[in-house]
């Protein structure tokens, strides 16, 4: 029960030196304050961009630090690239650090396709042109009015630079300057470059994933990317691209038998990763070739072990390719799976089905009923 009104100011006047008053100011928790990341206003998860502003929209503002994102490449495994090169250039432009892992391509060529930022909203300083005086008495006296104080101060920087926006638009006809490319920090990983030895205890988890595992718990504890690690200096992110995890060439046997012999080196692996990325600033996009797997079920478990999930289906070479409903679309875009973080249920989009379309700059969302049976929304590149 509530003490009255007069014992407490009587007995607030005894206790101030002892500072025993059980009333306390509520203060709001202090939150992380990186370049290129920004709190969600529906959970307070801490977000970047993968550098497509639509499929920011559709993820729920955008990816949350921790957590996994899975693509389920296309045919051809061309869509799927891009929007790996998408995340990754986002994080060059946003200054965080990268970590690429491939066993197909050089992480050298993937970071030498990164696409071009279209940096049209950094201020550009120019010379400051000095007002000049007209004729008209009217005119002289307006201009009088503004120049006389101001003409001499510098000019002011009134734009944000671009890496402080959250989410940017890039140009895919051209490649990002080396200048722009080298300013970040890049750490990798090429398969072929890590021998990998056979252990001696039988372990569910292939040595090629065991190694990747590895280096990047070494990568994250080094350049103190842990939750827990002391705010000596100031904080960054770490984005980390793997591609076509569960392909041949990372050892694996998914994409060759029904029955793999290797069927949980990929989910165990996955499993250790999403683990070392809830305890770090950390966030990954994981590639998987879902195409050529074919056990389902096994397919079903790696999407369940992912924060989020998309898949993306070409049109090319397939029969949609000539169908005239599909003629404005490069192929479709299907939500497998959204994340629950701090909350009983998440907030799921309007439409799991969507069409994509690939230009050459920018990125936005249209929607427009093609069918009476389908609404398509799609997301340009």
């Amino acid at each position: 029960m509530a003490a009255p009104v007069n014992s407490v100011v009587n007995s607030s006047a005894k206790c101030s030196s002892f500072n025993a008053t059980s009333f306390q100011k509520k203060t709001r928790s202090r939150l992380i304050s990186i370049p290129g990341t920004r709190p969600s206003v529906q959970n307070g998860q801490l977000l970047v961009s993968t550098g497509v502003t639509s499929l920011d929209y559709l993820l729920g503002g955008g990816l949350a630090v921790g957590t996994v994102l899975l693509i389920e490449e296309d045919r051809y495994d061309s869509y799927s690239r891009m929007i790996l090169k998408y995340f990754l250039a986002e994080g060059v432009v946003c200054r965080h650090e990268l970590f690429v892992a491939s066993a197909q391509h050089t992480p050298d060529d993937i970071l030498q396709e990164l696409p071009s930022p279209i940096l049209d909203d950094v201020a550009i300083h120019k010379p400051v042109e000095q007002p000049r005086l007209s004729h008209e008495p009217q005119d002289s006296l307006d201009a009088m009015k503004i120049a006389w104080r101001y003409q001499n101060l510098p000019k002011v920087q009134t734009a944000l630079a671009s890496s402080s926006r959250f989410g940017h638009y890039y140009d895919v006809s051209k490649m990002m300057e080396a200048e722009i490319r080298e300013a970040a920090k890049c750490h990798r990983f090429y398969l072929p470059e890590h021998p990998t030895q056979s252990s001696p205890t039988h372990s569910p988890m292939l040595e090629s994933y065991s190694a990747l595992l590895k280096s990047l718990r070494d990568v994250i504890q080094r350049e103190g990317f842990e939750v827990t690690a002391p705010m000596s200096k100031s904080r960054n992110i770490l984005r980390i691209g793997l591609h076509s995890l569960g392909s041949t060439l990372w050892g694996d046997d998914l994409c060759c038998h029904d029955n793999p012999r290797h069927g949980h080196a990929l989910t165990t692996f996955l499993y250790g990763l999403r683990a070392l990325l809830r305890s770090s600033l950390s966030v990954a996009v994981v590639t998987v070739p879902s195409h050529l797997i074919q056990n389902r079920a096994l397919m079903g478990r790696i999407t369940r072990l992912c924060d989020n999930a998309i898949a993306l289906e070409s049109f090319k070479g397939s029969e949609r390719e000539a169908n005239p409903l599909y003629k404005d679309y490069h192929g479709l875009l299907h939500v497998r799976q959204v994340p629950h973080l701090n909350c009983l249920a998440s907030q799921l989009p309007d439409h799991k089905d969507l069409a994509f379309k690939l230009k050459r700059k920018q990125s936005h969302i249209q929607c427009g009923i093609l069918w009476p049976f389908h609404l398509f929304i799609y997301f340009d590149l």
